[in-house]
C-alpha cells in the first residue's frame, strides 16, 4: 500500500474546462468515495465510543460530511491559484481531502495524533492547512459561523496587496468560505456580507444547506423560504442556487462563480441544496426526521447521483464504479490503521507549548527624556505613524478612525498621510473588525484594528477568544500577530455604564493575548512599538483619563525605543508599604504615597505596565523586601487582576509578609454616571490613601 501521506495531491481543474472529461469526474468521484468510506469507518465499532464505555473508541467526535461531498470536491478542484485562502468549518473534511490533505492527516486529526493538523490539540475536523504554491485554509474554529469574517479579512488583503502594494502574483486570487445553513443566522455571517458588498472584495461563499442546524430545521432559521431568497435585495452580490445532486449544473456554476470573483466580477453567494445523509454527529440518530424525510435524503444523495451522471454521460459501467468503491474503502481502512499505529502521541510537555510565540530579543534603549513633554493620545499617533512608515503591512481600522481620527483623536492625521487603503472607515460591526484583523494578520499582513470604547468588545469575544488560542490550537503552525488597541477607564467628566469599562481580567482569562496597558506617554511608545514588532497578538489598553492628563505626559522618548513586555518599573522608591497597580492607578497611588510622604512615610510604587505576562520576580521581590503590599486596579473586584496578583503573593512569599495584602478596587457595580455614586464605586486617592494608612499601622 502506498504512503497516502506523502502520494496524497490536491485536485485539479480539468483540461477541458467547457466539458470536463470523464478522468476528472472520475477524480471527484474517488475522493467523494474516501471521504464516505472514512465516515462509515468512524461509525464503527472500535471507533465510536460506545455508550457504557466512551473511552474505549479511537474517536472523541465524529461530524459526518456525507452528502456534502461533490460541491466540496468540486470547488476543492476549482480553488488553486497559489494565494487563494479558504474558511472552513467542520463539515469541510471532502473538501479538505480535495485541497491535499491526506485521509492519514484526517484521520490522525480525528484520533488527536501529533500528526494531525492541531498535533492532538482540537477535536480534529476543525482544520488548517498550509500548503507552499497552494490553497491556504484559515485556521477554523467551533464557533458557527467564525470562518466569515476572517475569510473577509484575507480578501481585504488581496485587494490591499493587488492595488496598494502592487504585488501582481495576487492578480486573480479569491477567498473561498463554505458554510452550512445554520450559519447563516450568526452575527458573522452578516458581518462579512456587510464588509465584502460595499467593497466588492473578490470573495465566494457557499452555503450548503441541509436543511438543518443540528436538530432545528430551516424555517426556525430564516424568514423566507431560504438564505438566498433574504438576500434578494443585496446589491454587490451575486446569488445563485443549485442542487447538489446534478453534477451537470453544478460544475458550471460553481466554475463561473469561482471565475467572476477572480475577475473583479465582485462576490458571490452560492446556495448548494444537499442533503445530511447521517445526523449532525455520531450520537445523532435523527429522531426529529420523519420516514419520509429520510427516503427523500437517500434519493438525493449526490454521490450516487454522480454515480449515475458518470454511467449516462461517460459510459463507466457499475464494475469500473465498483472497483473504485472498493480501492477507496481500503484506501480509507488503511489510512486510518495507519494513523492509529504511527500518528504518534504528543508528550505532557506538548500542552503548553505554542501558546505564545518564542521570545523576541529586545535590545531596550533608554528613552529621550528631552524635550517637550507630550500626552499619551499624541505619542500613541505618532508611534503609528512612524512604525506604518517602517512597515507598509501595518493597517489601521475602527469605527470613525479614518476621517475623523477617532472619536479619542488617536488616529488624526494618518488617513490623510497614508491614504484610505491604510487607514480606514469600518461598519460598526465588532465582530467585523476584529474577524476582519485575524484574516488579514494570518495573510501576513500586520493589522492595527480599533475598539471604540472596551464595552463594544463584547459583540467580538468570539473572535478575540479564537486570534488567542489560534498558535496553540494550530500547533505553531498559524499565527495571527495583530495589535488591537481599546480605550478603557473613566474620562475627566467622569463614568458611565456603556463607555467607562476597564475589564482586563476578562482578557487576561482568554489564552494566548499579551495585555498592555500604559500609565503614560513613554511606556505606551515602547509597548505600542513592540507590539507590533512582535508575533503575537496584543490587546493595547489606553485609558481614557491618561490620554491628556498632565501627569502622563512625558518627552517623546524616540523613534527606535521599545519596551519588552513583563517588565515591572519602579515608579516611586519605599520601604513602608508596597503598591502594585498599573494604568490610571498609577496615578492614584502616586497621589496617596506623596500625601503619606509628607509625614514620613514612604510608599513604593510598583507599576506592571502589562499584565500578561506580568513581572512575577519583580512583584515577589518587592514583596520580600517590603514586606507589606496594597493592590490598585479600576477593574471589578471580584475575580479582577488583583486577585491573581493576592494569591500568588500569598503562595509564594507568605513568610515575607507582615500584613494581609489588601486591594483597593473598583466595586462589583458597573460604573454609574452620578458623580456621588462614580466617587463611591471607582478606587479613588483617597480611598487608596486610607488603605494605606490601615496597612502601615497594621
Amino acid at each position: 500500500m502506498p504512503n497516502y501521506k506523502q502520494d496524497w495531491q490536491p485536485l485539479t481543474r480539468p483540461t477541458t474546462p467547457d466539458a470536463p472529461e470523464a478522468g476528472w469526474w472520475l477524480s471527484i468521484y474517488e475522493r467523494a468515495w474516501v471521504s464516505r468510506a472514512m465516515d462509515e469507518l468512524e461509525l464503527t465499532k472500535g471507533y465510536k465510543p460506545s455508550r457504557e464505555n466512551p473511552a474505549e473508541g479511537r474517536l472523541k467526535f465524529q461530524f459526518s460530511a456525507r452528502g456534502h461531498e461533490v460541491p466540496q470536491l468540486i470547488a476543492a478542484a476549482l480553488l488553486d491559484h497559489p494565494h487563494d485562502g479558504a474558511g472552513v468549518y467542520y463539515r469541510s473534511r471532502p473538501f479538505m481531502l480535495g485541497i491535499g490533505l491526506s485521509p492519514f492527516e484526517c484521520f490522525a486529526s480525528v484520533m488527536h495524533k501529533t500528526a494531525g493538523v492541531s498535533g492532538g490539540r482540537d477535536i480534529g475536523v476543525v482544520f488548517n492547512h498550509k500548503q507552499p504554491g497552494g490553497v491556504t485554509v484559515l485556521p477554523a474554529s467551533g464557533d458557527v459561523g467564525a470562518q466569515y469574517t476572517p475569510a473577509v479579512g484575507w480578501a481585504q488583503s488581496i485587494a490591499y496587496r493587488t492595488s496598494r502594494m502592487q504585488q501582481r502574483d495576487w492578480d486573480g486570487a479569491i477567498a473561498l468560505t463554505l458554510g452550512g445553513d445554520g450559519s447563516t443566522a450568526t452575527n458573522g455571517f452578516w458581518a462579512a456580507l456587510n464588509i465584502i458588498t460595499p467593497h466588492n472584495y473578490p470573495m465566494v461563499i457557499m452555503i450548503e444547506d441541509n436543511a438543518y442546524a443540528l436538530t432545528v430545521p430551516l424555517r426556525y432559521q430564516t424568514s423566507g423560504r431560504t438564505v438566498i431568497d433574504n438576500l434578494a435585495s443585496f446589491t454587490g452580490l451575486s446569488l445563485t442556487t443549485v442542487d447538489g445532486w446534478k453534477p451537470q449544473a453544478l460544475y458550471p456554476l460553481l466554475r463561473d462563480s469561482l471565475a467572476a470573483a477572480r475577475d473583479n466580477g465582485g462576490p458571490q453567494l452560492i446556495h448548494v441544496r444537499v442533503p445530511r445523509l447521517t445526523g449532525h454527529n455520531f450520537q445523532d440518530s435523527q429522531p426529529y426526521k420523519s420516514k419520509q424525510e429520510l427516503e427523500q435524503d437517500m434519493a438525493r444523495d449526490p454521490l450516487a447521483a454522480l454515480a449515475g451522471y458518470l454511467r449516462d454521460e461517460y459510459g463507466v459501467n457499475d464494475v469500473q464504479l465498483s472497483d473504485i468503491e472498493a480501492a477507496m474503502r481500503e484506501q480509507a481502512r488503511f489510512a486510518a490503521e495507519a494513523a492509529w499505529e504511527q500518528g504518534g502521541e504528543p508528550g505532557p510537555e506538548d500542552a503548553t507549548r505554542h501558546l505564545f510565540a518564542p521570545p523576541a530579543a529586545i535590545k531596550q534603549t533608554a528613552p529621550n527624556s528631552e524635550g517637550q513633554r507630550v500626552t499619551m493620545q499624541a505619542a500613541i499617533n505618532t508611534c503609528l505613524a512612524e512604525e506604518m512608515e517602517r512597515d507598509k503591512t501595518i493597517l489601521v481600522f475602527g469605527e470613525d478612525v479614518g476621517r475623523s481620527g477617532g472619536v479619542h483623536r488617536v488616529t488624526d492625521g494618518l488617513q490623510s498621510r497614508f491614504g484610505e487603503e491604510r487607514v480606514f472607515d469600518t461598519s460598526l460591526s465588532e465582530e467585523g473588525i476584529v474577524g476582519r484583523a485575524v484574516g488579514m494578520a494570518v495573510n501576513g499582513l500586520r493589522p492595527v484594528p480599533e475598539i471604540q470604547f472596551r464595552k463594544y468588545a463584547d459583540p467580538a469575544h468570539e473572535q478575540i477568544t479564537d486570534a488567542g488560542t489560534l498558535r496553540w490550537r494550530t500547533n505553531g503552525r498559524f499565527s495571527a500577530p495583530l495589535v488591537l488597541r481599546m480605550p478603557v477607564g473613566y474620562q475627566r467628566m467622569g463614568g458611565d455604564p456603556w463607555h467607562a469599562v476597564c475589564g482586563e481580567a476578562v482578557f487576561a482569562h482568554l489564552p494566548g493575548w499579551q495585555i498592555a496597558y500604559p500609565s503614560n506617554a513613554a511606556d505606551a511608545v515602547g509597548l505600542l512599538r513592540t507590539a507590533l514588532r512582535g508575533d503575537d497578538p496584543v490587546l493595547f489598553l489606553e485609558h481614557r483619563y491618561l490620554y491628556e492628563h498632565a501627569a502622563a505626559r512625558r518627552p517623546y522618548p524616540g523613534t527606535d525605543y521599545l519596551l519588552p513586555f513583563g517588565k515591572a518599573a519602579t515608579v516611586r522608591a519605599g520601604h513602608d508599604a508596597l503598591v502594585v497597580t498599573w494604568g490610571d492607578g498609577v496615578h492614584r497611588a502616586a497621589e496617596a504615597a506623596a500625601l503619606l510622604a509628607e509625614g514620613g512615610q514612604e510608599v513604593e510604587i510598583l507599576d506592571l505596565r502589562t499584565i500578561v505576562p506580568y513581572d512575577k520576580e519583580a512583584v515577589l521581590e518587592a514583596v520580600q523586601r517590603i514586606g507589606k503590599a496594597l493592590i490598585v486596579h479600576e477593574d471589578n473586584r471580584t475575580c479582577g487582576f488583583g486577585a491573581e496578583l493576592a494569591a500568588v503573593i500569598a503562595g509564594e512569599a507568605f513568610s515575607y509578609l507582615d500584613a494581609p495584602v489588601w486591594r483597593v478596587t473598583a466595586e462589583d457595580v458597573p460604573v454609574p454616571c452620578n458623580d456621588i455614586l462614580f466617587e463611591a464605586m471607582m478606587p479613588t486617592t483617597r480611598k487608596v490613601h486610607d488603605k494605606l494608612v490601615e496597612l502601615l499601622a497594621f
